[in-house]
């Protein structure tokens, strides 16, 4: 396949996200600015060239055989551990299945499409406009800063929060059937867990959840850390692969040693390091 630019990945007719001065690009700013106020949500469709699409696809089937899938098979809305100390049906203590797969951050070397997109320049900038962030900086956490989300038949991803603010992920191949993404939008805030809220979620209240028809090519800016989300389960044949990059208002943010561990298998001296001391804008529950 032909080395493509980062520039080239995207489609510049729609998304000339290089070019600050575009009238063009900051209507696209303004558009999602505006939905991510809605429901914390935003879709650019078809934000990937055809050759770009081509090319991100090809990396993340290669190394599809490589996703790490946790044999517990369950977690809880934090993907962290039980507490003992909270009444049995408490979020904390209730747990579903959770049995996709990750491919690692440390899958993928300097030289790919993938980590050269996530690397450039404009597109974090253009990320940062349209998160109306002051700075955004690439996650550092070695193991989950750019990852590929593998979903295979029957495969599913529990209701969850995230750590990160918000997630940016790109949709390369679509489930034939399933493997829908759900969320409630601001379920909880950095003040409130609302427990309540998320307990009755769990217990089939579906007045807040929406679906999002996500098709390959699109990109989908998410705030992931206040709204409770899934993935529902594949029941096609085809794997549904989903490139996931994750950014940061604080330069050295790394995952929790507990939720690197159950995600992708395993954990570094920067996760260790950092355990003593979390870079968190918040006190949830992570």
């Amino acid at each position: 396949m032909t080395r493509l630019t980062p520039q080239q990945i995207i489609d510049q007719d729609r998304y000339p996200i290089a070019a600050a001065d575009s009238p063009q690009r900051r209507e696209v700013v303004d558009d999602v600015r505006t939905s991510l106020a809605d429901d914390g949500c935003a879709v650019l469709r078809g934000f990937l060239s055809g050759d770009g699409h081509a090319a991100l696809l090809a990396e993340a089937a290669e190394r599809e055989h490589l996703a790490f899938y946790n044999p517990v098979n369950k977690a809880n809305v934090h993907l962290g551990d039980p507490d003992p100390t909270l009444p049995a049906d408490h979020p904390r203590n209730r747990f579903f299945p959770r049995t996709n797969g990750f491919v690692r951050a440390d899958e993928w070397d300097e030289t790919s499409h993938s980590k050269r997109l996530y690397d450039w320049a404009p597109l974090k900038d253009f990320l940062q406009d349209c998160l109306a962030k002051d700075e955004l900086h690439v996650y550092e956490d070695p193991v989950s800063n750019m990852i590929v989300n593998v979903q295979r038949t029957g495969e599913e991803f529990n209701w969850h929060f995230d750590t990160n603010e918000f997630t940016i992920t790109m949709l390369l191949q679509s489930a034939d059937s399933g493997g829908r993404f759900e969320y409630v939008p601001d379920l909880r805030s950095p003040a409130d867990e609302n427990d309540a809220g998320v307990t009755a979620v769990l217990d089939g209240d579906r007045t807040g959840v929406r679906t999002l028809d996500l098709r390959p090519g699109d990109l989908q800016f998410f705030l992931g850390r206040f709204s409770l989300h899934r993935v529902t389960p594949n029941t096609g044949d085809t794997t549904r692969l989903l490139l996931i990059m994750s950014f940061s208002e604080r330069p050295g943010s790394v995952g929790s040693v507990q939720r690197i561990r159950s995600l992708y298998g395993k954990v570094t001296d920067e996760h260790r390091a950092a355990s003593a001391a979390p870079v968190r804008a918040d006190a949830l529950m992570d």
